[in-house]
């Protein structure tokens, strides 16, 4: 599995261009995930056996080949993306191939798959930038992105906006370069807009701060109705 945790600083929002019968289905199908039951150990299974040789055994990424780390995501976000993946809402050869396999092209595994990877620790050890822009970066999300992915960068409560932390520079500038030249389907204009008004200089800067951004994100992690807890 590859490119599978995308960035992004609020909800891919396929409202906003006027749904197609593709977004249509996939919310019903990331609505029918969210109501099953989580099956983490399964999760895991599925986890080894499609995903760790791109994401890593400890799906902690790859830097070199931009590669986002997924442990400890958001399991609503993680959802999403499989989903969007599954029915071509969200453009990347290679997680359509993965995700069409029969055992991952269903609700049941996005869930389990979802619930193992929120439960797994975060990166401690990320790729960072060179550290000169670290305050603009902090400046400017607290400013513009806390009041979506919470003061600490780990989302909102519902789970469908990513957490940022623990995850690696390079990835984080490349996403917001994407989202900011309007190369992500169905990104939210206004988030585009926003990032786009970022010169080189401001993007660097907010992906350095958020790549030290470090710690669990679980503080807030209840209990759900199948007697899993997570995120």
């Amino acid at each position: 599995m590859i490119y599978l945790g995308a960035f992004a600083f609020g909800l891919l929002a396929s409202s906003a261009w006027g749904a197609s019968p593709d977004a249509e289905r996939a919310d019903q199908l990331i609505r029918q995930a969210m109501e099953l039951d989580r099956r983490p150990q399964r999760g895991g299974e599925l986890y080894a056996r499609h995903c760790a040789s791109c994401h890593g055994p400890q799906a902690h990424g790859d830097v070199e080949r931009f590669i986002p780390a997924l442990a400890a995501q958001r399991q609503a976000y993680l959802v999403k993306q499989l989903a969007d993946f599954a029915e071509l809402q969200r453009d990347a050869r290679t997680m359509h191939d993965v995700v069409s396999r029969p055992e991952l092209n269903d609700p049941q595994a996005w869930a389990d798959l979802a619930a193992w990877l929120n439960a797994q620790p975060p990166a401690q050890v990320t790729q960072t930038g060179q550290g000169s822009g670290v305050a603009l970066g902090e400046a400017i999300f607290r400013e513009q992105c806390a009041s979506c992915h919470d003061e600490d960068a780990r989302g909102d409560d519902d789970g469908f906006a990513p957490s940022l932390r623990n995850q690696h520079y390079a990835y984080l500038v490349r996403q917001m370069h994407a989202l900011g030249g309007w190369r992500r389907l169905h990104a939210d204009p206004e988030l585009v807009r926003f990032l786009d008004s970022l010169d080189a200089q401001e993007r660097e800067g907010l992906a350095d701060y958020l790549s030290r951004v470090r710690g669990p994100i679980r503080d807030r992690a209840r209990m759900h109705q199948d007697g899993t807890v997570g995120d």
